[in-house]
Protein backbone atom coordinates (compact mmCIF):
# COMPACT_ATOMS: atom_id res chain seq x y z
CA UNK A 1 0.00 0.00 0.00
CA UNK A 2 1.42 3.31 -0.93
CA UNK A 3 1.84 6.27 1.62
CA UNK A 4 -1.37 8.06 0.57
CA UNK A 5 -2.92 4.69 1.09
CA UNK A 6 -3.08 5.22 4.64
CA UNK A 7 -4.41 7.55 6.99
CA UNK A 8 -2.50 10.26 7.32
CA UNK A 9 -2.57 10.47 11.23
CA UNK A 10 -0.71 7.72 12.66
CA UNK A 11 -2.51 5.14 14.52
CA UNK A 12 -1.21 5.48 18.08
CA UNK A 13 -2.78 9.28 18.09
CA UNK A 14 -6.18 7.93 15.95
CA UNK A 15 -8.35 7.68 18.37
CA UNK A 16 -7.49 11.09 19.33
CA UNK A 17 -9.11 14.03 17.70
CA UNK A 18 -9.90 17.94 18.56
CA UNK A 19 -10.05 17.73 22.56
CA UNK A 20 -13.00 18.32 24.11
CA UNK A 21 -11.76 21.94 25.40
CA UNK A 22 -11.52 23.11 21.40
CA UNK A 23 -15.07 22.23 20.88
CA UNK A 24 -16.88 23.36 23.91
CA UNK A 25 -14.51 26.77 24.00
CA UNK A 26 -16.06 27.51 20.29
CA UNK A 27 -19.25 26.39 21.17
CA UNK A 28 -19.29 28.96 23.62
CA UNK A 29 -18.41 31.69 21.66
CA UNK A 30 -20.42 30.78 18.56
CA UNK A 31 -23.70 30.75 21.33
CA UNK A 32 -21.97 34.04 23.63
CA UNK A 33 -22.41 31.27 26.44
CA UNK A 34 -20.30 31.47 29.61
CA UNK A 35 -17.87 28.69 29.44
CA UNK A 36 -17.27 27.27 32.64
CA UNK A 37 -15.66 24.48 30.55
CA UNK A 38 -12.17 25.17 29.77
CA UNK A 39 -9.69 25.68 33.07
CA UNK A 40 -8.28 29.37 32.63
CA UNK A 41 -8.91 31.85 34.84
CA UNK A 42 -10.70 34.81 33.35
CA UNK A 43 -8.42 37.66 34.80
CA UNK A 44 -4.60 37.66 35.20
CA UNK A 45 -2.44 36.79 38.30
CA UNK A 46 -0.66 39.32 40.37
CA UNK A 47 0.23 42.77 39.12
CA UNK A 48 3.85 42.15 40.44
CA UNK A 49 4.68 39.23 38.30
CA UNK A 50 3.41 40.50 35.01
CA UNK A 51 5.70 43.44 36.07
CA UNK A 52 8.43 41.28 36.26
CA UNK A 53 7.91 39.86 33.33
CA UNK A 54 8.01 42.65 31.48
CA UNK A 55 10.82 43.56 33.43
CA UNK A 56 12.48 40.81 31.91
CA UNK A 57 12.03 41.57 28.26
CA UNK A 58 13.20 44.71 28.54
CA UNK A 59 16.15 43.72 30.12
CA UNK A 60 16.97 41.55 27.31
CA UNK A 61 16.66 38.49 30.11
CA UNK A 62 15.29 35.33 28.17
CA UNK A 63 14.78 36.72 24.85
CA UNK A 64 17.01 34.21 23.66
CA UNK A 65 17.40 30.63 24.07
CA UNK A 66 17.65 29.83 27.76
CA UNK A 67 19.86 26.84 29.36
CA UNK A 68 18.26 23.75 28.31
CA UNK A 69 17.45 22.74 31.58
CA UNK A 70 16.10 26.02 33.00
CA UNK A 71 17.17 29.42 33.76
CA UNK A 72 19.53 28.84 37.45
CA UNK A 73 16.95 31.67 39.12
CA UNK A 74 13.92 29.60 38.20
CA UNK A 75 15.46 25.85 39.19
CA UNK A 76 16.94 27.64 42.89
CA UNK A 77 13.25 29.09 43.28
CA UNK A 78 11.40 25.81 42.41
CA UNK A 79 13.75 23.90 45.07
CA UNK A 80 13.29 27.07 47.42
CA UNK A 81 9.43 26.09 46.66
CA UNK A 82 9.94 22.60 47.37
CA UNK A 83 11.58 22.96 50.71
CA UNK A 84 10.26 25.80 52.03
CA UNK A 85 6.15 23.81 51.62
CA UNK A 86 7.46 20.25 51.83
CA UNK A 87 10.45 20.23 53.29
CA UNK A 88 12.08 18.44 50.64
CA UNK A 89 15.89 19.44 49.38
CA UNK A 90 16.16 19.35 45.62
CA UNK A 91 19.23 20.39 44.11
CA UNK A 92 18.64 22.98 41.28
CA UNK A 93 21.43 21.75 38.99
CA UNK A 94 20.91 18.57 39.05
CA UNK A 95 16.75 17.73 39.96
CA UNK A 96 14.82 20.41 38.54
CA UNK A 97 13.98 20.68 35.26
CA UNK A 98 12.10 23.42 33.89
CA UNK A 99 9.48 22.85 31.03
CA UNK A 100 6.73 24.31 28.48
CA UNK A 101 3.71 23.47 31.60
CA UNK A 102 3.08 20.34 33.08
CA UNK A 103 1.61 19.12 29.74
CA UNK A 104 5.16 18.89 28.15
CA UNK A 105 6.64 17.64 31.59
CA UNK A 106 4.14 14.41 31.34
CA UNK A 107 4.73 14.49 27.38
CA UNK A 108 8.71 13.94 28.12
CA UNK A 109 8.27 11.94 31.28
CA UNK A 110 6.42 9.42 29.49
CA UNK A 111 8.33 9.45 26.61
CA UNK A 112 11.69 8.94 28.61
CA UNK A 113 10.69 6.09 30.61
CA UNK A 114 8.02 4.73 28.91
CA UNK A 115 8.67 1.77 26.38
CA UNK A 116 6.40 -0.19 23.86
CA UNK A 117 4.74 -2.54 25.46
CA UNK A 118 5.14 -1.43 29.51
CA UNK A 119 1.61 -1.03 31.19
CA UNK A 120 0.98 2.56 32.67
CA UNK A 121 -1.85 2.37 35.30
CA UNK A 122 -3.64 5.75 35.79
CA UNK A 123 -6.37 7.46 37.67
CA UNK A 124 -9.49 7.04 35.74
CA UNK A 125 -11.03 9.76 35.20
CA UNK A 126 -8.04 11.59 34.00
CA UNK A 127 -6.58 14.57 32.06
CA UNK A 128 -7.03 13.80 28.33
CA UNK A 129 -3.07 14.40 27.80
CA UNK A 130 -2.51 11.44 29.78
CA UNK A 131 -3.56 8.87 27.42
CA UNK A 132 -2.29 10.55 24.09
CA UNK A 133 1.25 10.67 26.01
CA UNK A 134 0.45 7.01 27.17
CA UNK A 135 -0.02 6.15 23.50
CA UNK A 136 2.67 8.52 21.81
CA UNK A 137 4.66 6.58 23.86
CA UNK A 138 4.05 2.83 23.13
CA UNK A 139 2.63 2.37 26.54
CA UNK A 140 -0.52 0.44 27.60
CA UNK A 141 -2.91 2.35 29.15
CA UNK A 142 -4.19 0.36 32.43
CA UNK A 143 -7.62 2.78 34.20
CA UNK A 144 -7.95 2.75 37.87
CA UNK A 145 -11.34 4.08 38.48
CA UNK A 146 -12.10 6.75 41.12
CA UNK A 147 -15.66 5.78 41.87
CA UNK A 148 -18.49 7.86 43.68
CA UNK A 149 -18.46 7.61 47.55
CA UNK A 150 -20.93 10.09 48.80
CA UNK A 151 -20.35 13.54 47.90
CA UNK A 152 -16.58 12.42 46.64
CA UNK A 153 -14.60 10.29 44.42
CA UNK A 154 -12.16 7.57 46.35
CA UNK A 155 -9.64 4.97 45.01
CA UNK A 156 -10.10 1.59 45.37
CA UNK A 157 -6.52 0.60 47.01
CA UNK A 158 -7.31 -2.98 46.05
CA UNK A 159 -8.32 -2.21 42.56
CA UNK A 160 -5.01 -0.39 42.54
CA UNK A 161 -3.59 -3.25 43.59
CA UNK A 162 -4.84 -5.72 41.24
CA UNK A 163 -4.13 -3.56 38.17
CA UNK A 164 -0.44 -3.96 38.49
CA UNK A 165 0.98 -6.88 36.81
CA UNK A 166 4.64 -7.87 35.91
CA UNK A 167 4.53 -5.72 32.50
CA UNK A 168 3.78 -2.46 34.59
CA UNK A 169 5.94 0.05 34.54
CA UNK A 170 4.90 3.39 36.75
CA UNK A 171 2.16 4.78 37.97
CA UNK A 172 0.28 7.97 36.64
CA UNK A 173 -1.15 10.03 39.54
CA UNK A 174 -2.54 12.99 39.66
CA UNK A 175 -3.70 14.98 43.43
CA UNK A 176 -5.26 17.15 43.78
CA UNK A 177 -7.34 15.73 41.37
CA UNK A 178 -8.63 16.94 37.75
CA UNK A 179 -11.41 16.44 37.20
CA UNK A 180 -13.49 15.50 40.34
CA UNK A 181 -11.55 17.51 42.69
CA UNK A 182 -10.49 14.48 44.98
CA UNK A 183 -6.93 14.85 47.34
CA UNK A 184 -5.77 11.62 48.22
CA UNK A 185 -5.60 11.56 51.79
CA UNK A 186 -1.84 10.48 53.95
CA UNK A 187 -2.95 6.87 54.03
CA UNK A 188 -3.89 6.21 50.54
CA UNK A 189 -0.41 8.20 49.46
CA UNK A 190 1.19 6.05 51.92
CA UNK A 191 -0.88 2.41 50.20
CA UNK A 192 0.12 4.01 46.61
CA UNK A 193 3.72 4.34 48.03
CA UNK A 194 4.46 1.17 49.61
CA UNK A 195 2.68 -0.47 46.50
CA UNK A 196 5.57 1.34 44.46
CA UNK A 197 8.16 0.03 46.61
CA UNK A 198 7.30 -3.62 46.99
CA UNK A 199 6.53 -3.92 43.12
CA UNK A 200 9.70 -1.46 42.11
CA UNK A 201 8.10 1.12 40.16
CA UNK A 202 8.21 4.35 38.99
CA UNK A 203 5.77 6.98 39.94
CA UNK A 204 4.93 10.27 37.84
CA UNK A 205 2.91 12.48 39.77
CA UNK A 206 1.70 15.60 38.35
CA UNK A 207 0.83 18.65 41.50
CA UNK A 208 -0.49 21.12 39.75
CA UNK A 209 -3.10 21.85 41.77
CA UNK A 210 -1.09 21.64 44.71
CA UNK A 211 -1.91 24.98 46.56
CA UNK A 212 -5.14 24.99 45.22
CA UNK A 213 -6.79 22.66 48.01
CA UNK A 214 -9.35 23.55 50.50
CA UNK A 215 -9.01 20.98 53.57
CA UNK A 216 -5.49 19.26 54.66
CA UNK A 217 -2.64 20.66 52.95
CA UNK A 218 -1.00 18.79 49.71
CA UNK A 219 1.33 16.08 50.53
CA UNK A 220 3.68 15.42 48.00
CA UNK A 221 4.39 11.46 47.02
CA UNK A 222 8.01 11.86 46.84
CA UNK A 223 7.99 12.57 50.79
CA UNK A 224 7.01 8.77 51.54
CA UNK A 225 9.85 6.34 52.13
CA UNK A 226 11.67 4.87 49.51
CA UNK A 227 9.77 7.12 46.67
CA UNK A 228 12.67 9.86 46.63
CA UNK A 229 14.67 7.95 43.64
CA UNK A 230 11.75 6.36 41.85
CA UNK A 231 9.39 9.75 41.97
CA UNK A 232 9.10 12.32 39.17
CA UNK A 233 6.75 15.03 40.21
CA UNK A 234 5.22 17.72 38.21
CA UNK A 235 3.83 21.20 38.96
CA UNK A 236 3.75 24.66 37.33
CA UNK A 237 2.79 28.06 37.39
CA UNK A 238 -0.49 28.64 35.41
CA UNK A 239 -2.34 27.29 38.14
CA UNK A 240 -1.21 28.38 41.06
CA UNK A 241 -0.23 32.07 39.55
CA UNK A 242 -3.07 32.75 36.88
CA UNK A 243 -1.28 32.89 34.31
CA UNK A 244 -2.41 29.67 31.90
CA UNK A 245 -0.91 31.39 28.26
CA UNK A 246 2.95 31.94 30.24
CA UNK A 247 2.93 27.59 30.08
CA UNK A 248 5.91 27.48 32.38
CA UNK A 249 6.19 23.89 34.52
CA UNK A 250 8.96 22.00 36.12
CA UNK A 251 10.02 18.46 37.20
CA UNK A 252 11.82 17.61 40.26
CA UNK A 253 13.21 14.30 41.16
CA UNK A 254 16.44 12.20 41.43
CA UNK A 255 19.32 12.88 39.16
CA UNK A 256 19.04 10.11 36.95
CA UNK A 257 15.50 10.55 36.35
CA UNK A 258 15.77 13.95 35.51
CA UNK A 259 18.27 13.47 33.64
CA UNK A 260 15.99 10.59 31.39
CA UNK A 261 13.25 13.10 31.12
CA UNK A 262 15.21 15.99 29.79
CA UNK A 263 16.53 13.89 27.41
CA UNK A 264 13.59 13.50 26.11
CA UNK A 265 12.13 17.08 26.77
CA UNK A 266 15.21 18.38 24.77
CA UNK A 267 13.49 17.27 21.67
CA UNK A 268 10.09 18.56 21.78
CA UNK A 269 10.75 22.67 22.65
CA UNK A 270 14.23 22.47 23.57
CA UNK A 271 13.70 25.58 25.43
CA UNK A 272 10.84 27.92 26.01
CA UNK A 273 8.94 31.06 27.93
CA UNK A 274 12.39 32.74 28.46
CA UNK A 275 11.31 36.28 29.90
CA UNK A 276 8.55 33.87 31.55
CA UNK A 277 10.59 31.88 33.59
CA UNK A 278 12.53 34.73 35.33
CA UNK A 279 8.99 36.16 36.57
CA UNK A 280 7.69 33.04 37.28
CA UNK A 281 10.78 32.53 40.33
CA UNK A 282 10.00 35.70 41.64
CA UNK A 283 5.79 34.58 41.91
CA UNK A 284 7.29 31.34 43.76
CA UNK A 285 8.98 33.67 46.37
CA UNK A 286 5.57 35.83 47.11
CA UNK A 287 4.89 35.63 50.87
CA UNK A 288 1.97 33.19 52.12
CA UNK A 289 -0.37 35.43 52.18
CA UNK A 290 -0.55 35.40 48.33
CA UNK A 291 -1.17 31.22 48.20
CA UNK A 292 -3.26 31.45 51.34
CA UNK A 293 -5.30 34.35 49.74
CA UNK A 294 -5.60 32.67 46.54
CA UNK A 295 -6.98 29.52 47.96
CA UNK A 296 -9.49 31.46 50.11
CA UNK A 297 -10.68 33.04 46.88
CA UNK A 298 -11.26 29.65 44.94
CA UNK A 299 -13.08 28.40 48.00
CA UNK A 300 -15.40 30.98 47.73
CA UNK A 301 -15.88 30.77 44.14
CA UNK A 302 -16.76 26.96 44.69
CA UNK A 303 -18.99 27.41 47.50
CA UNK A 304 -21.01 30.52 45.19
CA UNK A 305 -21.08 27.64 41.75
CA UNK A 306 -21.38 24.33 44.19
CA UNK A 307 -24.69 25.92 45.40
CA UNK A 308 -25.70 27.34 42.89
CA UNK A 309 -25.51 23.71 41.00
CA UNK A 310 -27.35 22.14 43.96
CA UNK A 311 -29.86 24.49 43.63
CA UNK A 312 -30.17 23.74 39.90
CA UNK A 313 -30.80 19.93 40.91
CA UNK A 314 -27.47 18.55 39.92
CA UNK A 315 -25.52 16.26 42.70
CA UNK A 316 -22.67 17.91 43.21
CA UNK A 317 -19.38 16.30 44.61
CA UNK A 318 -17.98 19.28 46.87
CA UNK A 319 -14.27 19.12 45.51
CA UNK A 320 -11.40 19.13 48.40
CA UNK A 321 -9.21 20.68 45.44
CA UNK A 322 -8.39 22.03 41.91
CA UNK A 323 -10.75 24.92 40.70
CA UNK A 324 -13.22 22.19 39.48
CA UNK A 325 -16.79 20.85 40.55
CA UNK A 326 -18.02 17.36 39.42
CA UNK A 327 -21.92 17.26 39.00
CA UNK A 328 -24.50 13.93 38.49
CA UNK A 329 -26.68 14.92 36.15
CA UNK A 330 -29.09 12.01 36.50
CA UNK A 331 -30.83 13.86 38.96
CA UNK A 332 -32.19 16.19 36.02
CA UNK A 333 -33.41 13.16 34.04
CA UNK A 334 -30.43 12.98 32.17
CA UNK A 335 -27.98 10.17 31.74
CA UNK A 336 -25.72 10.94 28.79
CA UNK A 337 -23.27 14.02 29.41
CA UNK A 338 -22.49 14.62 26.04
CA UNK A 339 -25.40 15.56 24.55
CA UNK A 340 -26.53 17.71 28.20
CA UNK A 341 -23.49 19.23 27.45
CA UNK A 342 -23.81 19.71 23.89
CA UNK A 343 -27.34 21.34 24.31
CA UNK A 344 -26.54 23.11 27.88
CA UNK A 345 -25.50 26.49 25.42
CA UNK A 346 -29.07 26.26 24.02
CA UNK A 347 -30.85 25.43 26.57
CA UNK A 348 -29.30 28.35 29.45
CA UNK A 349 -26.27 29.78 27.88
CA UNK A 350 -23.61 27.73 29.87
CA UNK A 351 -20.74 25.99 28.67
CA UNK A 352 -19.49 22.77 30.46
CA UNK A 353 -17.41 19.85 29.59
CA UNK A 354 -18.40 16.07 29.63
CA UNK A 355 -16.41 14.37 32.22
CA UNK A 356 -16.86 10.56 29.99
CA UNK A 357 -13.87 11.94 27.53
CA UNK A 358 -12.11 11.43 30.78
CA UNK A 359 -12.48 7.73 30.85
CA UNK A 360 -12.02 4.70 28.86
CA UNK A 361 -15.02 3.39 30.50
CA UNK A 362 -16.63 5.75 28.99
CA UNK A 363 -20.28 4.25 30.63
CA UNK A 364 -18.59 4.96 33.88
CA UNK A 365 -18.16 8.23 33.03
CA UNK A 366 -21.60 9.12 31.24
CA UNK A 367 -23.74 10.85 33.48
CA UNK A 368 -21.15 12.84 35.46
CA UNK A 369 -20.31 17.29 33.83
CA UNK A 370 -17.25 19.25 34.50
CA UNK A 371 -17.57 22.89 35.99
CA UNK A 372 -14.78 25.19 35.99
CA UNK A 373 -15.65 27.97 39.09
CA UNK A 374 -11.75 30.19 38.18
CA UNK A 375 -14.07 32.78 37.12
CA UNK A 376 -15.27 36.37 38.47
CA UNK A 377 -17.69 36.14 40.81
CA UNK A 378 -20.54 37.90 38.72
CA UNK A 379 -19.53 35.73 35.87
CA UNK A 380 -20.19 32.82 38.45
CA UNK A 381 -23.49 34.40 39.82
CA UNK A 382 -24.73 35.17 36.20
CA UNK A 383 -23.95 31.43 35.32
CA UNK A 384 -25.78 30.15 38.52
CA UNK A 385 -28.84 32.11 37.45
CA UNK A 386 -28.59 30.53 34.25
CA UNK A 387 -28.60 27.33 35.37
CA UNK A 388 -31.46 27.93 37.86
CA UNK A 389 -33.55 28.40 34.73
CA UNK A 390 -32.74 24.04 33.79
CA UNK A 391 -35.29 22.38 36.17
CA UNK A 392 -38.12 25.13 35.27
CA UNK A 393 -37.34 23.86 31.19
Amino acid sequence: MGAMGRPPLNRRLAAFGTTIFAEMSALAVRTGAINLGQGFPDTDGPEEVREAAVRALRDGRGNQYPPGPGVPELRTAVAEHQRRWYGLGFDPDTEVLITAGATEAIAASLLALVEPGDEVVALEPYYDSYAACIAMAGGVRVPVTLRPDGDTFRLDLDELRAAVTDRTRLILLNTPHNPTGTVLTHDELAAVAELAVERDLLVVTDEVYEHLVFGTAHTPLVSFPGMRERTVTISSSGKTFSFTGWKVGWVTGAPELVTAVRSAKQYLTYVSAGPFQYAVAEALRLPDAYFHGIREDLRAKRDLLADGLTDAGFQVFRPSGTYFITTDIRPLGETDGFAFCRSLPERCGVVAVPNAVFYDHQDQGSPFVRFAFCKRDEVLTDAVARLKTLGAG
